[in-house]
């Protein structure tokens, strides 16, 4: 008989995950700090959303709503949904862990792409799953390479819809001839972080799909356009069958009465959403025409951030850019991580922060 452990273990698998790394925030620079690397807005939330956060301070001692119902019920007025088949949960990363622990087991198979959000490995690999891996066109998910993965132990397809990091996306069409081709028992989730950004007439976050089918499920979150990233807020808009599911496995209070006050009030105030599509749609332009001014290729974007591709060549490589850009305060995004070594992810920022990172690419790209 074999000697039992000297300390509790982890179930097999769980050690060789590669835990999530988010980007750096800080240098060792003294001076100003511009941080683009996490795609958070640069215009910050809403005054309502952060008067609503305050007021909640007045209550600490109380347990937040457990089943979100004043969110959910505004977030169903703003887009005409039936609240019962919203779930809430703390950022839109919880929700993507509750899908994959509700639907996928030891041996199941799920598919993202190639440079889709890390997070679908890590929770496939938590639930026993085995993830699997479909190539993209031009940095952008390929619907028939992804039907071509598609096996009798797959159980879930992501679909990040506009991806991160390369701010790709499919069409409305595409995503629909994706969904025709899946088996009824596949659940696909179309992860639209960076939907609000989006400025594509071909484009639809999900809604409609999720709204017709029964194995279709669309994740949003509010920790980008309306600048509640601190708070760890998002939601799903699920068919009758998977809210059950994911009411039964998800913690009774999982999202704070902080969150849960902002995000209301975040979603009332349509000016300020306004406004900061406003800045991306002048900045996002702007800066991809500045770079490839440059000499250098960026991927075509429809999010709040952009994926430039820099040379081999020693002097202008992206870890060079890196180091150069910090030393300067400028703190972007290494996607090593993604497949993409060669690259650096650029979050739009304020005008003072595009500005500067105009000028100091430009004076990193002018050395010989």
């Amino acid at each position: 008989m074999s000697a039992l452990p000297d300390r509790p273990q982890p179930r097999a698998g769980v050690m060789s995950i590669d835990p999530y790394v988010p980007g750096k925030s800080g240098s060792k620079t003294s001076g100003k700090l511009y941080k683009l690397s996490s795609n958070e807005t640069p215009l910050g939330a809403s005054p309502e959303a952060i008067a609503a956060y305050k007021n909640a301070a007045d209550h600490l001692e109380l347990y937040p709503d457990g089943g979100s119902t004043a969110l959910r019920d505004t977030i169903a007025q703003k887009y005409g949904l039936d609240p019962s088949r919203i779930i809430c949960g703390s950022g839109s990363d919880e929700i993507l862990s509750l899908l994959t622990s509700a639907y996928v087991g030891p041996g199941d198979e799920g598919i993202f792409t190639t440079h889709g959000f890390l997070v679908y490995k890590i929770a496939l690999l938590a639930a026993g799953g085995v993830p699997v891996v479909a190539s993209e066109t031009d940095f952008t998910a390929d619907v028939d390479a992804i039907l071509a993965k598609v096996t009798d132990k797959t159980k879930i397809v992501f679909l990040a819809n506009p991806n991160n990091p390369t701010g790709t996306y499919l069409s409305f069409d595409e995503v629909k001839r994706l969904h025709a081709g899946l088996p009824k028992h596949v659940l696909l989730v179309l992860d639209a972080a960076y939907a609000e950004y989006v400025r594509r007439n071909d484009y639809a976050a999900g809604i409609e799909l999720v709204s017709t089918s029964e194995n279709v499920v669309m994740t949003r979150t509010f920790s980008k356009i309306y600048g509640l990233a601190l708070l760890r807020l998002g939601w799903c808009y699920a068919p009758a069958a998977v809210a059950d599911a994911l009411n039964r496995i998800r913690g009774p209070f999982n999202v704070n009465g902080a969150a849960l006050a902002a995000g209301i009030a975040a979603l009332h105030d349509d000016a300020h959403l306004a406004k900061a599509m406003d800045h991306n749609d002048h900045w996002l332009p702007l800066l991809t025409t500045e770079i490839e001014a440059l000499g250098l290729k960026v991927t075509p974007s429809v999010g709040n951030f952009l994926l430039i591709h820099f040379p081999k060549t020693k002097g202008h490589t992206a870890a060079e850019a890196d180091a150069f850009l910090s030393e300067r305060g400028l703190i972007l995004r290494a996607v090593g991580a993604y497949g993409l070594g060669d690259c650096l992810r650029l979050t739009i920022g304020t005008e003072e922060a595009n500005l500067h990172f105009i000028a100091s690419l430009k004076e990193f790209m002018s050395r010989a």
